[in-house]
């Protein structure tokens, strides 16, 4: 029964990753009025995910000097894999898709499994456990799902194919609670290096790919709009870690 509960909760938490069908019903020329708040909002996110809820968990577990190599870690192979998808898909000079979209998907990808493994330790503990467990992850996926819309939109992909996209990745929270039930024992130690290193992936998205788009906007009125969504998101990253606590 225990297993049915783990799987009901993750299923949730993946459908969570649908809330950016609400965009696919914005007329078009607003939506893309609007993406650069978006961008504001994704990367405030990401980098109260990275400092808010991974690095103080990782340090919870690691030495200090430990955690901080592995967040330089995340970083060194997160630009190395935007070099290698530059190359490989914009070595003509032009490039549909911006690179960090997919650098947003593995790191996503990585975050949902590590969620995914939470969810399942926090059953085989208790159901009450895992319960709240599972509540606080949807109070923090909500802002998380929509900054990860925002971004493949914001990256040249279709609406259509980014809430597929963002939904398939978001199925990797299933992989990881399988893996937690299967492999408990060795979940610990398997997830205090992803941990650090998913939160050095966000730190690099974000002050790399993201807050360099906020600059580059002309409007100042958007520009300081988008400022004030970089805020929010962050803000809202910390309220997400007070309902989890």
């Amino acid at each position: 029964m225990t297993f049915v509960w783990i799987i009901i909760a993750t299923v949730i938490v993946s459908l969570i990753s649908l809330v950016g069908i609400i965009s696919l019903a914005v007329n078009r020329k607003l939506l893309d009025n609007l993406l650069i708040l978006f961008v504001g909002f994704a990367a405030g996110a990401l980098m109260g995910t990275a400092f808010l809820h991974l690095l103080p968990e990782a340090l919870e577990t690691l030495d200090s000097s430990k955690v901080f190599l592995y967040v330089l870690t995340g970083f060194a192979f997160f630009f190395l894999m935007e070099r290698y998808f530059h190359w490989r898909h914009c070595h003509n000079g032009t490039c549909e898709v911006h690179t960090f979209t997919y650098l947003n998907l593995f790191g996503d990808g990585i975050h949902n499994f590590i969620d995914g493994m939470l969810i399942a330790t926090s059953f085989l503990i208790s159901t009450k456990l895992g319960i709240i467990a599972t509540l606080a992850i949807i109070f923090h996926e909500i802002p998380q799902e929509i900054s990860d819309f925002a971004i493949l939109l914001y990256g040249g992909i279709k609406p259509k194919k980014a809430l597929y996209l963002n939904f398939l990745c978001a199925l990797t929270a299933i992989i990881g609670a399988i893996v937690g039930y299967f492999l408990t024992s060795y979940v610990k130690n398997f997830s205090v290096f992803l941990i650090p290193f998913t939160a050095g992936g966000f730190i690099y998205i974000a002050s790399s790919d993201l807050i360099p788009e906020l600059h580059r906007q002309k409007d100042i009125a958007r520009a300081n709009l988008a400022l004030i969504t970089f805020l929010l998101g962050i803000v809202l990253m910390y309220l997400a870690k007070a309902i989890h606590h």
